[in-house]
């Protein structure tokens, strides 16, 4: 039986991974600073801890665990990464639990470790072009991401890269773009766009007016998250280090992506744009490499994935109102 060590897996993608990993025989030890808030996890331990305090890192890490998925992060959507105001918070949380754990891992010999990095970490110039935007892995230098957020994950990528080089750490490194689906957060400021407006169009009359920043304009692909679980298994399994892209390559502006929740909840809305924190103007995964070195693409239409949402997400609402 192999043994994994997911951390971060109180969140939203961790917590689908341990659920995954767990119906294919794994043995899992889960680590978080919060359980999983929409369901109990499957886990075989489910240990709470802050992974910014090396003390925990070795005590969760004790193990040669044949797979290690580095999931944890300070995070959020729009919201939280682009008011400035949680920076400092962002880059030493984030950079802390990154260095503890490439240190920890290497000491204990784990066979494998995977770290989810980020499109955010993507120059701001090459994305400023809403219909076409270029985010191919190797354009990624010279850096120049648009959020201290990216920043980190840059920096990081590099640290894990030379832990390979001069340690053998064993690394596959993913590249996350906009990852969304059922039991990820939904309200509260950290939601990102594809569960911020199904909540705004499940509140929201028949007739009404939803609020979205910006023009609108800008673009984005969105992967639902069982296929983004399916490509970092594979990626896991593969003798390809990376950094390599994980995300859909159908791109909708942020007012498409509004019509389609009406649509998907059969809704006639108005659309209000206002401004708001943005980021940069277009980002679409480039999946060129990943069907090259993996033969992996999305199989599900962004629908599909926006329908399960809405329906998860408006039985939050629901229940809350009871």
């Amino acid at each position: 039986m192999k043994k994994a060590l997911v951390c971060g897996a109180g969140g939203f993608i961790g917590g689908h991974l341990v659920k995954k990993l767990k119906a294919d025989g794994y043995w899992v030890r889960a680590v978080d600073l919060k359980n999983n808030e929409y369901s109990k996890s499957p886990a075989d331990e489910f240990i709470v801890g802050d992974l910014t305090d090396p003390t925990v890192v070795e005590k969760v890490c004790d193990l040669p665990f044949d797979e290690l998925f580095q999931l944890a992060a300070d995070m959020g959507g729009a919201g939280y990464i682009f008011t400035g105001e949680n920076d400092a918070n962002v880059m030493h949380n984030s950079a802390t639990i990154n260095l503890n754990i490439a240190n920890v891992a290497c000491k204990v010999g784990v066979k494998k470790i995977f770290y989810s990095s980020s499109a955010c970490m993507y120059p701001a110039h090459n994305q400023e072009d809403p219909n076409n935007p270029n985010c191919q892995e190797d354009s990624a230098y010279p850096a120049a991401p648009d959020s201290e957020y990216g920043w980190e994950k840059l920096f990081s990528e590099r640290l894990y890269l030379a832990y390979n080089r001069n340690y053998g750490l064993n690394v596959r490194i993913a590249r996350f773009h906009n990852i969304f689906g059922i039991e990820g957060t939904w309200q509260g400021g950290k939601e990102k766009a594809p569960a911020a407006v199904c909540r705004k169009v499940a509140e929201t009359p028949e007739g009404g007016t939803i609020e979205i920043w910006g023009d609108g304009l800008q673009t984005r692909s969105f992967l639902y998250i069982d296929e983004c679980v399916e490509a970092v298994q594979r990626l896991m399994a593969s003798d390809f280090t990376g950094p390599v892209n994980i995300g859909s390559d159908e791109m909708v502006t942020i007012n498409q992506l509004a019509k389609m929740v009406m649509t998907v909840a059969n809704k006639n809305l108005t659309i209000k744009n206002i401004p708001g924190p943005l980021g940069v103007k277009g980002r679409n995964s480039d999946n060129n490499l990943i069907q090259t070195k993996l033969g992996w693409k999305p199989s599900k239409p962004l629908t599909e994935g926006l329908a399960k949402t809405y329906t998860w997400i408006k039985q939050q609402l629901d229940n809350k109102q009871k």
